[in-house]
């Protein structure tokens, strides 16, 4: 009877074992575990739909897109909440980590965005970077800005940010490069994740590039489609 007794309860345990590992492989990650930083998103951690964007900001393709955003950025913000959607950019220096041609002032885009993060104004700096650098370059020359870009250096990105009124502190963190193994780290991960600048994954849906020439339009479409793949 004991030795009954025993098998029982060895067969509940097991069935108990068996249920939580059953049980944890249903159970989702949540959009907080997901986000590589959390000042880098707009909208509500636990939003049901999650789209994120890869970018770089001298990449002109990246800020085409962004820039679009920008231009319409209420509009943008009373979308994401009225979609229930969770929206983070996951910016690094990956031009010129991975790219062909290693442009510098990628890292020095980057090294400014970064330190504006750190006094807690990465969306101030961001959208002023965007359509500054839409302004100056990719508006009126396009693709072929690019290679004006090259002569850029710290001194464009920090005085982005001291228009956006940023401490001493974030001048002396761009020149000191405080920021460069976190922005690295993150240039590595995207260089496993993503296929081409600027890459998108909304919900289940990917995809790369924007052209220069497309609108608000346009990321609407991206958008929508991330909403239609969501299972």
């Amino acid at each position: 009877m004991k030795k009954t007794f025993r098998i029982i309860g060895l067969i509940t345990v097991i069935a108990v074992i068996i249920a939580a590992i059953v049980a944890s492989m249903n159970i989702k990650p949540s959009n907080a575990d997901k986000v590589w930083d959390t000042q880098m998103t707009i909208g509500n951690l636990e939003a049901k739909n999650y789209f994120i964007v890869y970018s770089d900001l001298v990449c002109p393709y990246c800020i085409a897109f962004e820039n679009a955003i920008v231009e319409h950025e209420e509009e943008f913000q009373q979308y994401l909440e009225d979609n229930n959607i969770l929206f983070e950019i996951r910016l690094s220096d990956f031009l010129y980590e991975y790219g062909e041609t290693n442009p510098i002032h990628s890292r020095y885009s980057a090294l400014g965005a970064y330190c504006a993060k750190n006094e807690g104004k990465f969306w101030d700096y961001y959208n002023l970077a965007v359509s500054s650098v839409w302004n100056d370059f990719f508006k009126a020359s396009g693709k072929s800005a690019v290679s004006k870009m090259s002569s850029i250096g710290k001194d464009y990105w920090i005085n982005i940010g001291k228009q956006v009124g940023l401490s001493e502190n974030f001048e002396t963190c761009v020149k000191n490069e405080d920021t460069l193994n976190e922005i690295k780290a993150n240039a590595e991960k995207t260089s496993k994740l993503a296929r081409g600048m600027p890459y998108f994954k909304f919900n289940d849906y990917t995809s790369s590039g924007f052209d220069l020439s497309w609108d608000y339009q346009y990321v609407l479409m991206y958008f929508q489609a991330g909403l239609d793949s969501k299972k």
